[in-house]
């Protein structure tokens, strides 16, 4: 297991607070990871995705958005443009982590649900900001209600995107969100996870498929 500390910036447009996972043996790389619309960065998911990076070479900030460091409980409200602020000021950091802020480390955007939403509506806006997306459990529609599809943005999004989704997430199935990957320009794929539904947990209490996520993304990343 890699090390990890508590992490803090205030020097952007919005604080970043979380955990710094630096790898021992580091490959330049850094992945800045956030949570759910319920969650906060100490998700069991999160920290095992993030020391799963770790143990591989690739630096990670775990970090909670700005609507969960102004309130410990409950979901966000109207807070998308902030939380989308965070994120920026996140990969900012990341960056000056890496590289004293010279710009030259590649830098990953990921995030669970929520967290994966408002990293991907960033990107689109902003296609330069980051070097590839990793968006755990994309909340295509909210549960049961598959005609309110979250893609307003995907025909803007120029980023290259790993999309994991559980086999039994009731926020997409795969068809579904096989079919809403089309409508994005950039290079995507589609890692499903059996067995596992929006928390992508196993039926044993916090085991993630976090090797597998890693695999995945390493390689969709590897240089050509």
């Amino acid at each position: 297991m890699e090390s990890f500390q508590a992490y803090a910036d205030t020097s952007g447009a919005e604080p970043v607070r979380g955990f710094l996972h630096a790898a021992s043996e580091p490959d330049g790389d850094g992945l800045v990871l956030t949570h759910s619309a319920g969650g906060n960065c100490q998700a069991p998911l999160l920290f095992a995705v993030a020391d799963a990076f770790a143990a591989t070479g690739t630096t990670v900030l775990r970090c909670d958005l700005p609507f969960r460091q102004a309130r410990l409980h409950g979901p966000p409200m109207r807070t998308a443009e902030r939380d989308q602020a965070g994120l920026r000021a996140a990969v900012e950091a990341m960056r000056r982590v890496l590289s004293g802020g010279r710009g030259s480390a590649r830098i990953f955007l990921g995030g669970h649900s929520y967290g994966g939403r408002m990293a991907s509506i960033l990107a689109a806006s902003e296609p330069e900001l980051v070097d590839a997306l990793l968006l755990l459990s994309y909340p295509l529609h909210p549960p049961r209600q598959p005609q309110q599809q979250r893609t307003q943005h995907f025909q803007k999004l120029q980023t290259a995107a790993l999309f994991v989704t559980g086999a039994r997430d009731g926020f997409g199935t795969v068809a579904e969100m096989e079919a809403a990957l089309q409508l994005i320009p950039a290079r995507t794929r589609l890692l499903t996870i059996e067995g596992t539904g929006h928390e992508l947990l196993s039926k044993r209490k916090g085991d993630a498929p976090a090797g597998q996520i890693v695999e995945a993304f390493r390689e969709f990343v590897a240089p050509a």
